[in-house]
């Protein structure tokens, strides 16, 4: 596996009209299944989990989770048997027929993974003692990691995401889901850099969860306008700028994630956001997996669907 990704520089006329630099940072290219900050959250819990002598891994997710089929991948490629705890018991009812429907889970299953399908309730216990101790009694010899992959060890991995040759941007940029790799960008960056926090979720609440995360600098600014209804939705605007910045960069964005900050990004930059000679780095944070259940569902509603 690689340990570093490349900065690829984007050329499109908006940027030499608006004398802004903007490069992408290929996370995505880190694995085929354990991309982008993934593979970061996972490199140090991997490591943990051997010196506990664990022989399991057992994390939470929803139906088309990210971090469930990583971790599912890197269960199989490291000697771990793996569980996946998931939202949603209906799903387990007809498994081989929901597997049609279902990339992420499908994919996850032939790595080997278990799944124990929970109910929306029991699912909210998921961080609570008797609920953890209660799946510990299940599988006794697991290492738990939550959901989306976040805590301590996973900051450390993505403090790995910049280098030094990444403190002469001027700005960074990345998306956020759980907040554990915006807060490991945040730590490894210089004190002058901006850090631009694009969420994929709506809430007032996600400033709070970063700082919840104890980041060492406050170089940081929640962009929150570019979520296009919450976690999941997308827009036919939003699948129609993917399908062309691949065209024009040949960089596939996923739809939940790094579509809407890079959406983001060039908007702000068409509206003067950014002085000239700002130098912009967006880190592409993998997630790509996720396409093909995003298509399955546009071509049920007869929308526009992403080019891969």
């Amino acid at each position: 596996m690689m340990n570093f990704s490349q900065n690829i520089q984007i050329n499109i006329p908006l940027l030499q009209d608006k004398g802004v630099l903007l490069y992408v940072k290929r996370e995505d290219l880190l694995h085929p299944f354990i991309s982008g900050n993934k593979f970061r959250k996972l490199k140090y819990n991997i490591q943990e989990a051997k010196n506990q002598k664990k022989d399991c891994l057992l994390t939470f997710g929803g139906a088309y989770s990210n971090h469930i089929l990583a971790t599912a991948a890197a269960g199989k490629e490291f000697g771990f048997k793996t569980v996946g705890v998931i939202r949603g018991e209906e799903l387990g009812i007809d498994l081989e027929k929901n597997f049609d429907k279902n990339p992420t889970l499908k994919q996850a299953h032939q790595f080997g993974m278990e799944f124990l399908f929970v109910s929306r309730a029991e699912y909210q216990q998921k961080n609570e003692t008797d609920f953890l101790a209660s799946l510990l009694n299940k599988y006794p010899n697991c290492y738990i990691l939550p959901e989306g992959g976040t805590n301590s060890l996973a900051i450390k991995g993505c403090e790995e995401i910049l280098s030094e040759t990444d403190k002469d941007f001027t700005h960074v940029c990345c998306a956020l889901g759980t907040g554990g790799t915006v807060t490991g960008i945040i730590n490894s960056s210089a004190a002058k850099q901006n850090i631009l926090v694009f969420p994929s979720l709506k809430g007032s609440w996600i400033a709070d969860e970063i700082n919840s995360l104890k980041p060492n600098k406050q170089n940081w600014k929640v962009i929150s306008e570019y979520h296009f209804g919450g976690y999941g939705k997308v827009s036919e605007e939003l699948i129609t700028f993917i399908n062309q910045f691949k065209k024009d960069t040949n960089i596939l964005l996923d739809p939940i994630y790094t579509g809407k900050m890079l959406f983001g990004i060039l908007d702000l930059i068409k509206n003067n956001h950014f002085k000239k000679e700002s130098k912009i780095l967006a880190i592409h944070t993998g997630g790509l997996q996720g396409i093909a259940g995003m298509n399955l569902l546009l071509k049920q509603k007869n929308k526009t669907i992403i080019n891969e």
